[in-house]
């Protein structure tokens, strides 16, 4: 073999042996790299403190004013000062912050005023070294908050002997808990609520009429309860009502010189 055939034969070997190296074949030293690269990585990730968020309790505090308050624990506890935010999953929003707290060592409780709902919370917390930002799991709650009866308009009203359920104007019952309920002697007058999603109602009655009434709480047909009232005096006429979803409030004379007339002012518990 001449010396031009044996350079051009090492040359070709040269060239196989670089496109073995760049097929997808693993050499057994880069093997050995990627391996310990890799565990490296998970000693790395094992060896990150972690800081975990847990949601001890959520309850309704103040079912007037709708506060929500919830609490929680953060291991190990953050620093002194650290802001612990109470958020609120919303479908197209994501998690949004309605209260924040700063914890008390590794304890931390946060109060919001909120309409009533039925919602999911979490507690977080930002990233702080050497710790990363962390969140309790979600956590679904029923939050019930008092609310003016007719909040939502009536979805009904009537009876016999010229009847009149006047609820009071928003400017003057902001509230939107008050009426005014009339009808002629020996009559009756009727309305219909959407209390769906709600649990108690409560009535305050001032019967100003000049005889005896009856006031009575259905459930379509169903008679959930009934009071009488004398005339010009005031009660409190409450009941649990659990999946009533269209409650009537109604009046009915019993016995007097012109009609009942009876003034309201009521609420509901409610998830909305």
């Amino acid at each position: 073999m001449g010396v031009r055939a044996f350079l051009f034969s090492g040359t070709a070997l040269a060239g196989a042996l670089v496109l073995a190296g760049c097929s997808g074949a693993i050499a057994p030293a880069q093997s050995a790299m990627v391996a310990e690269d890799t565990a490296r990585a998970v000693q790395t990730a094992e060896a990150a403190p972690v800081r975990t968020v847990k949601i001890t309790s959520v309850r309704t505090s103040d079912y007037t004013a709708g506060t929500l308050t919830v609490s929680g624990t953060l291991t190990p506890a953050p620093a002194a000062g650290s802001r612990v935010a109470l958020q609120r999953w919303d479908a197209v929003k994501g998690w949004q912050e309605i209260g924040h707290a700063t914890p008390s060592g590794a304890n931390v409780t946060v109060s919001s005023n909120q309409p009533g709902s039925i919602r999911t919370y979490r507690l977080a917390i930002g990233p702080q070294a050497p710790y990363a930002a962390a969140a309790s799991a979600p956590y679904g709650y029923s939050h019930y908050k008092w609310r003016g009866i007719f909040a939502k308009p009536l979805l009904a009203s009537g009876g016999k002997g010229h009847p009149a359920f006047n609820v009071v104007a928003p400017a003057e019952s902001p509230r939107r808990a008050e009426a005014e309920l009339l009808a002629d002697k020996g009559g009756v007058v009727w309305g219909d609520v959407n209390s769906a999603g709600c649990s108690w109602v409560k009535n305050w009655l001032g019967n100003i009429t000049d005889g005896t009434v009856r006031v009575s709480l259905l459930n379509g047909a169903a008679l959930i309860g009934s009071i009488e009232q004398t005339q010009e005096t005031e009660t409190w006429f409450n009941r649990q009502i659990p999946g009533v979803n269209r409650l009537r409030l109604q009046v009915t004379d019993l016995k007097s010189g012109y009609g009942p007339q009876v003034a309201v002012d009521s609420m509901l518990l409610c998830t909305n």
